[in-house]
Parts: C-alpha cells; structure tokens; sequence
C-alpha cells in the first residue's frame, strides 16, 4: 500500500503516519481495537485491508462519543461519515482521508450492504444520548444495530452472506461482552449502559462497588451473551471456513464470560482488567478447528 502524505483531517485532528511497519489503515486497527485486529489476521491475505479499513471506520464512529462533549457537535461529526458514506455509494471522489479511502476501495470491491452502515451509523447516533437502555431488549438491540451489523460486514467481504443466525448471534454476544469489559471505564466517565430495568444504585456504580444488584445486572447481560453465542455455533454450519475470522469474536467473547462468571459477576474486579495472555493461541486453535 503507498504511503499516503501526513493529514490532519476535521474528525480525528491527527497527523497520519506509518507505525510499526504496518500502513496507517491497519495501524489505527492494531493500536486502537486489538481484537478486531487479532482476528483479521486470520482472514485470506486478500480479504484483509477490506477488513481493517471497516474495523477502523468503526473505530472513528465508536470514539465520537468520547471525543465530543456536546451532543451536537458528536452529531457533526457522525454526519461527516455519514456524507462519505454516501459519497462511496454514489460513485464520487472519496475524500482525502486514509479509512475513508480504504473503505471506499472495500465497498466497491465487495459490494457491501449500504443498510448496514445506515444501521451503524444510527447506532452510534443513539450513543449520544445520557440516558441508558430502558430494558435488557433494548440493549441487545443497540448491539444487533452496531457490533451485528459490523460482523454481517466482515462477513460480506470474506464470502459468508448467508449465516445471518451466525451473525446476529456473534455479534450481539460480542457487543454485550464488549460493553461488561468496558464498564469500568464508562463508570469513570460518568457513562451507563445497565439497562433502567435492573435499577442498579447510580452512586455503586459510579464508585466501582459490586453491589448484589449490579452483580445481578452483569450476570443478566453476561446471560443473554451466553444465549446468543449458542444460538451462533448452532448456525455455524453455515459459515464457510475461509469466512471465519469474522466470527471469531465469539472465542474472546466466550473466555471473557468464563474469567467473569469465575469473577463472582463483578465487573469491576481487578482481574478482569489483565489482557489475555492466551488470546492469539486461542484464535489460533479455533482457526485450525475451522469452529468458533
């Protein structure tokens, strides 16, 4: 891939430039979402740009919720991307930006779902808001919208268009082990997704205190995880072999829920805080299997 010319552009006010080796596209992938980065590793060598420059799009409209501190200008920004999402469909120029490049290269070459990204989008649009998740439904909506919609994606591009109870299943169960790994830091940062439902104390949460209530709302999450991971590998005959890396968040999604069932449910614990030294190997040994 040519080296593209530093830039700062208007959502990420960064300085592109190549870390490690790797060109900007999968560096982002790499430093930022490590998982993602892990499992496209184990994609055909062709499919795998495709693959980063969709990880690292999301990870851009991931972080608007973080970077912004007023609603609107998070709006601003979703509908930069949203504008050069419409451009790729449209057949325009795509603008001088390295994921968007990239993206638009993937989306013309794979023929990706454009409703999929109006779902993306739509869900990151709904991270703005203060308030969490009225019901545990509502919650497995949001990850059906986001973290789903971005598996049916990978799953475009590496051949494997027809295992949807696959991809909802992968992908719902990731985004709610995904949000349980994370709430420590949106505790931090004053940010809840515990669904209204479970009526977990505010002040406990806010203060990392694994109360029988919160501990209770992890477990009913980390549950429906669970639930959606079987309903997955009962449809994984579905997924062909060279399409598994974008199942493969099932396997970290999976270890996760066993490290916090073993943590008594409280997300706060210390423990859980350590990455997986393991992790590559168990990719690894689901990849040889060809299961996830």
């Amino acid at each position: 891939m040519r080296a593209l010319m530093p830039e700062t552009t208007p959502e990420t006010g960064v300085r592109s430039r190549r870390r490690g080796g790797l060109s900007p596209v999968p560096a982002l992938v790499r430093e930022h979402d490590h998982d993602r980065f892990q499992t496209a590793l184990f994609a055909p060598v062709a499919q795998r740009e495709a693959l980063f420059a969709l990880y690292a799009f999301n990870y851009e409209i991931a972080r608007i919720r973080e970077a912004v501190r007023e609603e609107m200008l998070g709006r601003i920004r979703l509908q930069w991307w949203r504008e050069a999402i419409e451009a790729a469909y449209s057949g325009q120029k795509p603008r001088r930006h390295e994921t968007v490049e990239a993206l638009t290269k993937a989306i013309a070459c794979y023929n990706l779902s454009h409703g999929d990204f109006e779902q993306l989008l739509e869900s990151r649009e709904n991270d703005l808001a203060a308030s969490p998740p009225p019901t545990l439904a509502a919650l497995e909506d949001y990850c059906d919208g986001s973290s789903a919609r971005l598996v049916d994606l990978a799953a475009q591009i590496l051949g494997a268009r027809e295992a949807a109870e696959a991809v909802r299943g992968v992908g719902i169960a990731y985004g709610l082990t995904g949000l349980l790994r994370a709430m420590p830091l949106h505790a931090a940062m004053g940010r809840s997704y515990i669904p209204d439902e479970f009526a977990v104390s505010p002040a406990d949460y806010r203060n990392h205190r694994a109360s029988s209530e919160l501990r209770a709302a992890t477990a009913a999450i980390a549950d429906a995880a669970g639930r959606h991971l079987h309903a997955a590998r009962a449809g994984r005959d579905s997924v062909p072999r060279g399409a598994l890396a974008a199942f493969l968040p099932a396997i970290i999604a999976s270890h996760y829920l066993v490290r916090l069932t073993r943590a008594g449910f409280d997300p706060f614990d210390p423990a859980l805080a350590a990455p997986d030294p393991l992790q590559s190997w168990r990719l690894l040994a689901a990849s040889l299997r060809g299961r996830f």
